[in-house]
């Protein structure tokens, strides 16, 4: 999609709390500016915003507050928590095309102080448009908030496969542990177990109260631009090499029950098979992946959608400890949206960020791609981060300065159709070492800055 030119080089967050005691506004101008300082950039360098339509703070009105002169780019991504990754995704076409240089994606909300999403909004059936037709077909049925609309696939996928409320448990085991140690996750410090989820009461059968999200107050935001600056920018840059959005057949927003299969999330193959063909990955590189957690019988479509095991084995996928620090693939190393907070999703981008600079609490070892999804059961999205690319199939330069280069964690895959753009950056060029020398014969020698500028 952008060819992996692009690359989120700034993240920023307020605290996350249950009460902030301040507007909406406020949160998302402070979580910018954060994000701003961590990219090294200035207010002035942007000229993009994105946010989610759900967000109540118009582009406009950010852009005043922030200071910001002039708009080359604004963008809004419908369908909830679908959007998260669909943020960066414009954010990155826009740099891709030279629309924009600088664009932040943001999320602010105060979900539990203010509107909570839980709770049933009846005036919701009553709107004249195409959403509240279709709300007025589930809502007088007492279909009428996120869980009970989700309870009704994962009874059904119960039903399909034998899953039970314990393996949706081992979700919220995993995400709580995570969180116990990250010390920015509200429920740092407060792990569970197996039986604490099963004696957790019901929400909506077989939804138990663990199985669902928390309500947050908090903002989020990620500074998106191309890989080109970022090498004059003081942060490893998250490559984006990959992001997709995806609906599925016969879609509605939490509640597509007119599906063949109703035990399964459609939305999230589109979006799985556009990742991995743009990375030019699978399932087997993917080091950690952030999996959009609001309710857990949905981490295990996933799983399956996604192609990180068949058709309803998700729940041997997970056994064991398998999605847990040290696993075979360990999911949501933040605490996830069960264990740190819930921010739309976009805590999760900021999380595989820090996976990509190694700089998380729970920093998951090697040097392979972050997959991240978003909400589901609507129209969704996913990304793929990754290290930037170095170039090693002739001469064993980095593309990018870093403690990285010293310590030797880069990663040495060549993503597809990068490198040979990425070479013409590297001083090798010139000089007529590359080319000069067989691509499976790699030229050894100190490595060296590959930058328009030094050596």
């Amino acid at each position: 999609m952008t060819n992996s030119t692009t690359a989120i080089v700034g993240i920023g967050a307020t605290e996350f709390s249950k009460d902030s005691g301040r507007s909406e506004l406020r949160l998302a101008v402070e979580a910018i500016t954060a994000a701003l300082t961590d990219a090294g950039l200035a207010v002035a360098d942007v000229d993009g915003l994105v946010t989610f339509t759900m967000d109540g703070n118009a582009e406009i009105a950010v852009a005043r507050e922030l200071g910001l002169r002039e708009l080359r780019f604004f963008s809004q991504i419908g369908y909830g928590g679908g959007a998260a990754c669909a943020t960066v995704q414009q954010a990155a076409m826009a740099v891709a095309t030279g629309t924009a240089d600088v664009v932040v994606c943001y999320r602010a909300l105060n979900e539990r102080s203010g509107r909570r999403f839980g709770q049933v909004a009846a005036g919701l059936a009553g709107n004249l448009t195409t959403a509240g037709i279709d709300n007025g077909w589930h809502y007088p049925m007492g279909l009428a908030t996120p869980a009970a609309m989700v309870a009704m696939i994962a009874r059904r996928y119960m039903h399909d496969y034998g899953a039970t409320s314990e393996d949706f448990g081992r979700v919220t085991v995993a995400d709580r542990r995570h969180a116990a140690s990250n010390p920015k996750a509200w429920f740092f410090e407060r792990p569970i177990t197996l039986a604490e989820h099963q004696a957790s009461r019901w929400i909506a059968e077989p939804l138990r109260l663990l199985d669902c999200c928390q309500e947050s107050d908090g903002a989020v935001a990620v500074v998106v631009t191309s890989l080109e600056r970022a090498r004059d920018l003081p942060r490893r840059p998250a490559v984006i090499a990959a992001a997709a959005q995806g609906s599925g057949p016969d879609q509605y927003v939490m509640t597509s029950y007119y599906r063949d299969d109703l035990a399964a999330l459609p939305e999230m193959g589109v979006v799985a098979r556009q990742l991995w063909r743009q990375a030019g990955l699978g399932p087997a590189d993917v080091r950690t992946a952030v999996l959009y957690d609001h309710f857990t019988p949905y981490v295990l479509i996933q799983l399956e959608e996604l192609g990180f095991c068949a058709r309803g084995e998700a729940r041997e996928f997970i056994s064991g400890g398998a999605i847990e620090l040290g696993g075979r693939l360990p999911l949501n190393p933040h605490g996830g949206q069960l264990g740190e907070a819930y921010i739309h999703g976009m805590n999760g981008i900021a999380e595989a960020v820090r996976q990509v600079r190694g700089t998380s609490v729970n920093q998951v070892p090697g040097d392979g791609p972050v997959l991240v999804t978003a909400g589901t059961g609507v129209p969704t999205s996913g990304l793929i981060l990754s290290l930037p690319v170095r170039c090693s199939r002739w001469c064993g330069h980095a593309s990018w300065p870093s403690a990285g280069l010293v310590s030797g964690r880069y990663s040495s895959q060549v993503m597809p159709n990068t490198h040979k753009k990425i070479a013409h950056n590297c001083r090798c060029v010139t000089s007529g070492q590359h080319g000069s020398k067989r691509p499976d014969r790699p030229v050894r020698r100190p490595q060296r800055l590959c930058r328009r500028r030094g050596g």
